[in-house]
């Protein structure tokens, strides 16, 4: 009777891998793949580089899995990953545009539903891509905490951990985002729509006269 990996650990099934176990890794791609993807699509912003950018987080995570810590979550540890990805995107991208004159990029989600009107998925269409402009036009320090606690859902600490860097610091990073999205879109129909798609709960500091 075989094992079901689907009731091992992250660590178990860590070991399972370094083991020779190739079920192992097909299992944390199940289980990661998607949250890994939504964040790297959510990050730089397109959606068909983002699965190319995902398998190589996945390529470098499972090449450098005897370095990964058994004890804490692998969400963690390959968000990580993937954000570090994300910046070597960046940098090739920057490059890539300082030749080439690249055009912005256009949206790559927010796909509307098969119910609403051609009229309403217009307008949908073109809010995510303003909201999505200003998002990508963030500093990629406030951008990554922004995505991670207001999309991800991630906690102050799990968002900490695959930063690198400290709770103060994520909070500090994800007023700033905060700050600077309310200054970009002041004058616009989106204020009242992102103040609440970003905050935690009541309003914050910011929203305050």
């Amino acid at each position: 009777m075989s094992l079901d990996l689907s009731q091992c650990s992250d660590g178990e099934l860590a070991a399972l891998a370094l083991g020779g176990e190739g079920r192992a890794y097909r299992e944390f791609l199940r289980r990661y793949r998607d949250p890994v993807y939504r964040l790297v699509r959510n990050t730089i912003r397109d959606g068909e580089e983002a699965i190319d950018v995902t398998q190589e987080s996945f390529v470098s995570a499972f090449a450098a899995l005897k370095r990964y810590d058994r004890e804490r979550p692998f969400r963690l540890w390959i968000s990580r990953i993937a954000l570090n990805k994300c910046r070597d995107w960046a940098r090739r991208r920057a490059v890539r545009a300082f030749f080439t004159r690249a055009a912005p990029l256009d949206d790559a989600f927010g796909l509307a539903s098969d119910e609403a009107s051609p009229e309403d998925e217009a307008a949908d269409r073109a809010q995510m891509r303003r909201v999505n402009a200003v998002i990508a036009e963030l500093p990629a320090k406030l951008r990554e905490a922004l995505v991670l606690r207001a999309v991800e859902g991630m906690s102050q600490a799990e968002a900490a951990e695959a930063l690198g860097v400290t709770e103060k610091t994520v909070e500090t990073r994800l007023y700033r985002a905060r700050a600077e999205l309310k200054h970009r879109i002041a004058g616009t129909n989106l204020g009242g729509n992102l103040q609440r798609e970003t905050a935690d709960g009541p309003a914050s500091e910011i929203d305050r006269p």
